[in-house]
Formats: structure tokens, sequence, C-alpha cells
């Protein structure tokens, strides 16, 4: 069953009466109700277009949320082979909200971690929402520092409202925990590649994706809040977040222009959820490319091409 968004109700309705017709027919013997149902097909995928064709910022939140959209879980079990999880930071705990291990990418030994949300209520209550712990920055910090020592690319997949704002978080040094993740992305000297896939939500986002390069799928988000806390910072009200997700210029259109993101991953029409293999497919042509750019780099110039380009931020939109 599709789950559609607010703005998607006028499509939910039209593709929910020619999946009617279909049903009536399948239960009907001799009933011909294609010409009719293909009509309304036609309708839904002109109406589908005219939504998608240019997104407003808070639309593209809701895109980005999608339940159905994939997840970091899907892209490793088809993009990467031979995936061995690894747990725990070696100090605290395992944090399911991160997810990351050694892989196979197109048969190149490599380290992945991303972010998991989870896809139903079980598994976003173990997942914790994909909102990490500070255990879950120091797992991630182990794991770059073994990829760096055996000089395995790192690919990390980020996905995240923002860090676990909670009181054991805050007690365990979250702060602390995302700043030293953030500084073991600009130490390693490995090949880093980062790909928003959802939402990617302050420090808890630029802990995993301070990269040599960074990619955003098309309608993927990322902002150092989300619009509903800062429409509850600077208005006090979070039904301002239209005008929030307006201001913070968090689409991956408006971080190209900022020197933020280096490229955009297409989607499917109506969003990753709409064909997740289709948009799976996509985010491994472009690591791949990404990864390709950087091969004959020496760690030391993957550092300070890395240090150099986060210098540089923001100074190709000071102008507009």
């Amino acid at each position: 069953m599709t789950n559609y968004l607010d703005f998607e109700k006028p499509l939910a309705e039209i593709e929910g009466k020619a999946e009617e017709l279909r049903a009536m027919a399948r239960s009907t013997q001799g009933m011909d109700v294609e010409a009719e149902a293909g009509g309304l097909d036609r309708k839904a995928a002109d109406m589908l277009r005219d939504l998608y064709k240019d997104l407003s910022p808070w639309r593209k939140c809701q895109v980005a949320r999608h339940p159905d959209r994939p997840h970091c879980r899907h892209y490793i079990d088809t993009l990467f082979t031979e995936y061995t999880p690894l747990a725990g930071d070696r100090n605290f705990a395992d944090d399911h909200a991160v997810m990351g291990g050694l892989a196979r990418f197109n048969d190149v030994p490599v380290m992945v971690i991303g972010h998991e949300k989870g896809n139903d209520t079980k598994s976003r209550l173990e997942r914790n929402f994909g909102m990490a712990r500070p255990e879950g920055y120091r797992k991630a910090i182990r794991l770059m520092d073994m990829a760096h020592r055996f000089g395995l690319p790192v690919i990390t997949l980020v996905d995240t409202p923002g860090a676990y704002p909670g009181k054991g978080a805050e007690e365990r040094g979250q702060s602390e925990a995302i700043a030293r993740s953030t500084e073991m992305c600009l130490r390693i000297g490995v090949p880093l590649v980062s790909v928003i896939i959802g939402e990617g939500g302050s420090g808890g986002a630029v802990a995993f994706a301070t990269a040599n390069r960074v990619a955003m799928l098309e309608h993927s988000v990322y902002s150092v809040i989300s619009p509903e806390g800062c429409a509850s910072i600077l208005w006090k009200d979070s039904e301002k977040m239209r005008e929030a997700a307006e201001a913070l210029r968090l689409t991956a259109q408006d971080l190209i222009k900022l020197g933020v993101a280096d490229r955009i991953i297409d989607e499917p029409l109506g969003g990753a959820h709409r064909d997740p293999d289709a948009s799976i497919a996509a985010v491994g042509v472009a690591v791949q490319s990404m990864l390709d750019e950087m091969a004959d780099k020496s760690p030391k110039a993957l550092i300070r091409d890395r240090r150099e380009k986060y210098l540089r931020l923001g100074s190709k939109g000071l102008a507009a």
C-alpha cells in the first residue's frame, strides 16, 4: 500500500480509483475496465509530474522523510557484498542507530558507515529513529580509524534528523563525540565519500559527512536544524516550518550553489520511494564515480583537499 504525503492527496484519489476499477474487474467476469483505468493512469502520471516539477523546500523535507524511502540497510544489502558488521564503541555500548562494517563495493574492500532509521515501529524504536547517541559516533570513529590504518576507502550514508538530545546522551558526552567524529573525518588519509540519502540533520550529519565528496539525492535535505526546530526558536511557533525551510536553504539545489554538496543524484519521478531499486543503483554509480576521481591521490593530498574544501565552504554562495 502506497503511503501518500499531504500534498499528494489528489494523486492518491486518482490512483485509488484506477486500482478500484481493476479490483472490480478481477472479481467480475467479463468486465473490461482497462481503457478507463489506463486513462486514470495517464492522468495520475501527468499530475505526479506537475507535483514534482518544482517542489518547495518544505515539500522536499516531506519527501526526504517518506517512510518508504530506502534506508541505509537497503543500500548496504544491494550495493555491497561480503558486508561484515562491526559493533560497539569499545567503551560503553553498541548504538543501533549507526550501522557500519567492512564490505566490498564493486569488489573493492571498503568501510561503510551509515545512519539507519528503521522501517516499522519495532525497528524504528530499536534504531532510535536514526538519532545516534555518543556511542554511535564513537563506533564510527573506531571504524574510520580502522579504515585509515588498512587503507580502505570510507563510504558514509547519512539519514538522520540529528544526534539524539536525551539526558543520557548528554551525560556521556554527545557534543564531544560529534566533534571527534568530525575531526576523524578530516584526519583520515583515505578517500571519504558521503551521500545524503534522506535527512542530513545538524552536527549529527556533519559528523559523517565531512568528506572529500558529498553527494545528495535530488529530494534529500541537509541543514543545521530541522525546519520545525528553527521555527520554534525564531518565531516561537513550529507551524512556521514552511518559512523556516525556505530560509534554511536546505535543498540539494541550494547546497550545490553554496559548495556544501558536490553533486546531485537524480531520483525517479515521485521520489526514491517510488522506485527504490533505481535510486539505489543511481547512488552506486555516483559513489563509484566519486571514488574514481580520487583514485590517484596520496593520503596527504586527500587530507589537504578535504581541509581546503571546508575552509572554502559557503564562499560560492556569498553573493547569492
